[in-house]
């Protein structure tokens, strides 16, 4: 087992990840560094040999593939998980890495939105998507985070071979925050410096596409996580709705004994009934939650008692 794990998913890096690497080993001499490929047509598995990182393939395409891989293969006491683009410095690892190792914290997140990501990110739909996300989890699981989308975080070992990651792509640190905040882990935030990528070197990240994925998986996460409040907040909305068409027919029928209106009539007394049939959704699938709340820290602590 490694102390530590420096964790650098890939895809056609080749002009940035030789520096990365040389970073990290200055900053953390005892890590091992991993470098998992992902499918990239340029010479970033090579480059990433030469400057002596231990390269993987992964062959399904998308970061969430890569780092579902990276966790289940590796085994470390602190995981580092650091973007091959040269965006985020190396001089925050040892900070971090003793959060998790001397601290107990779970993840440790590279909050780039308090220090110069607004400065040095010039597109503008990066900052209000950042911005926008933050709020929303925020809200929804009345938390602070700073920096929900960074893709600089050090992890305890509890922590990521307990994680069940499903998404596929760019969704995934939405997911793992996601995931530590429902679980009670212990989060922790140091604010880092962020810049640009240097000359030459691209962004894969698709802005409306990716951005889409992003709010999709926040809301999925929502349902599922907090599946009460979701379908609570859907039935009132529904129930609000019948009532306001339904009035106008009761008051006629109350002045004049007659009901003109059936049709509205019967809509409205479907979606009243679809309104309280989500409602009772809400909650027995929040109980089924809270149940599976249960069995994975019953779960947690076996394993951890097993280790």
């Amino acid at each position: 087992m490694d102390k530590i794990a420096v964790l650098i998913p890939c895809y056609n890096e080749e002009k940035t990840i030789g520096k990365v690497i040389d970073d990290f080993k200055t900053a953390l001499p005892e890590a091992v560094v991993y470098v998992y490929d992902n499918n990239s047509t340029d010479k970033t598995s090579d480059v990433a040999e030469e400057h002596g990182a231990v390269v993987r393939k992964e062959y399904r395409q998308g970061k969430g593939n890569v780092v579902r891989t990276m966790f289940r293969d590796i085994d470390a006491e602190c995981y580092i998980m650091i973007d091959g683009d040269d965006t985020y410095p190396a001089d925050k690892a040892k900070e971090m890495c003793s959060a998790v190792m001397e601290e107990g914290v779970d993840m440790v997140i590279g909050d780039r939105l308090s220090a110069t990501y607004f400065i040095e990110n010039d597109r503008r739909f990066h900052n209000f998507g950042n911005r926008f996300v933050r709020s929303l989890i925020n809200n929804i699981f009345n938390s602070d985070v700073k920096d929900i989308m960074t893709g600089y975080r050090a992890f305890s070992r509890m922590f990521v071979k307990n994680i069940p990651i499903l998404a596929n792509g760019f969704e995934i640190e939405t997911e793992m925050t996601i995931h530590a905040l429902d679980k009670n882990y212990i989060i922790k935030e140091i604010p880092i410096d962020y810049r640009r990528r240097p000359e030459g070197s691209f962004s894969k990240l698709n802005t409306i596409s990716d951005g889409y994925k992003v709010v999709k998986t926040v809301f999925q996460l929502f349902r599922d996580y907090k599946p009460y409040i979701f379908f609570t907040s859907i039935s009132v909305v529904l129930g609000v709705i019948a009532v306001l068409f339904m009035l106008p027919v009761i008051i006629e029928y109350w002045h004049t004994g007659l009901v003109p209106r059936f049709p509205t009539l019967i809509v409205c007394c479907f979606v009243m009934l679809l309104a309280i049939l989500l409602f009772i959704s809400g909650v027995i699938l929040e109980v089924m939650t809270k149940k599976h709340r249960q069995l994975y820290e019953l779960l947690v602590i076996r394993k951890r008692k097993s280790e």
